[in-house]
């Protein structure tokens, strides 16, 4: 007689045999996995691709200060670069922790943010922040000590304090059509007149009129990243520049940005011809604005982006080429 009882199997793992729960456990473990920041994804939030834009003043300014003294201060030059990449390296981390805490990023178009996208927890990302904030600090403190100028401490306060405040505090300034206004600021004006009088105690009117250029192209890389992210900065209810004038004021107002530094080129040529060369960076700078000018999708702003940061490098490159133009010492 053959026996008509079913045989059971033990469900695997301990998980139930039906396919519904099966799914819902497979769903929660992606989703717990996908919580989990990797290295990469902590790099990412550093945004390296808008780097240049704090390598470009330092760079700027290292030329208008051999232009003074014909002698490369490469040891104060080194600490100010540290200075600024430290910097801007602490404020995209913070904006990523203000930005997630707030839920601003929440419908982000450009590359994911770690508190926003939920892989890292808004206390580890904030620490991160004080971390590069406070390597920032440390340089600063030691080029003061070097140069003996005590004010370049008050200086460093106020950096540190506008970049939490552009996107922290109750009311971040970022959010109130102020960023372009403090990007030219301190990525123009402070960081490349900074770097300059750290190494000759001296500002000549190149280097006046190179932390201008400078600034321009820092309001344009955040006109870039702002038009990216009107719509969901305006459902969110952060009232950038671009949200408040609209899309193609800012791509006007983007394309002066981007090409009143070439301008300046032209100028600084008919005193430096090596400064002819600077206009090389239009290679990038015209794809840019191309972008800028004919975008579909938001994410291709990215790319406008990048080179519009590229872009001040090599135009830092190019002009400190020509103000140094020959033979210069290098000294500690």
């Amino acid at each position: 007689m053959v026996s008509t009882q079913k045989k059971t199997r033990k469900p695997r793992s301990g998980v139930s045999g039906n396919p519904a729960k099966r799914g819902v456990m497979r769903a929660h473990t992606a989703h717990l996995e996908q919580r989990r920041a990797t290295p990469r994804d902590w790099i990412a939030g550093a945004r390296l691709r808008t780097l240049p834009l704090s390598i470009a003043p330092v760079v700027a300014g290292s030329g208008a200060a051999m232009l003074v003294s014909r002698e490369f201060h490469w040891v104060i030059a080194l600490a100010c670069l540290a200075v600024a990449v430290f910097l801007q390296i602490g404020v995209n981390y913070a904006n990523d922790y203000s930005d997630g805490i707030r839920g601003t990023d929440r419908f982000r178009v450009g590359p994911g943010r770690l508190v926003g996208s939920g892989k890292a927890t808004a206390k580890s990302v904030l620490t991160v922040a004080l971390v590069f904030f406070a390597l920032a600090a440390i340089a600063g403190l030691a080029i003061t000590i070097r140069t003996q100028q005590w004010w370049f401490l008050a200086i460093g306060a106020v950096a540190i304090i506008a970049a939490w405040f552009y996107t922290g505090g109750k009311r971040p300034y970022g959010y109130n059509a102020l960023g372009e206004v403090f990007v030219f600021i301190f990525f123009g004006l402070v960081a490349t007149l900074g770097t300059t009088w750290a190494q000759v105690q001296y500002l000549p009117q190149e280097a006046w009129f190179s932390a201008i250029a400078i600034g321009f192209l820092a309001c344009a890389v955040l006109l870039a990243n702002n038009l990216r992210d009107i719509d969901q900065d305006r459902e969110a209810g952060k009232r950038t520049l671009t949200v408040l004038i609209g899309k193609l004021p800012t791509q006007i107002l983007f394309t002066l940005f981007l090409l009143l530094p070439f301008g300046l080129s032209v100028w600084f040529a008919v005193f430096y011809p090596v400064a002819w060369l600077s206009l090389m960076a239009l290679l990038s700078a015209l794809p840019a604005l191309l972008i800028m000018w004919t975008y579909r999708t938001p994410r291709e702003l990215v790319t406008c982006l990048a080179l519009t940061s590229l872009t001040a490098l090599i135009w830092a490159i190019f002009i400190a080429w020509a103000f140094f133009g020959g033979p210069i010492a290098v000294v500690g």
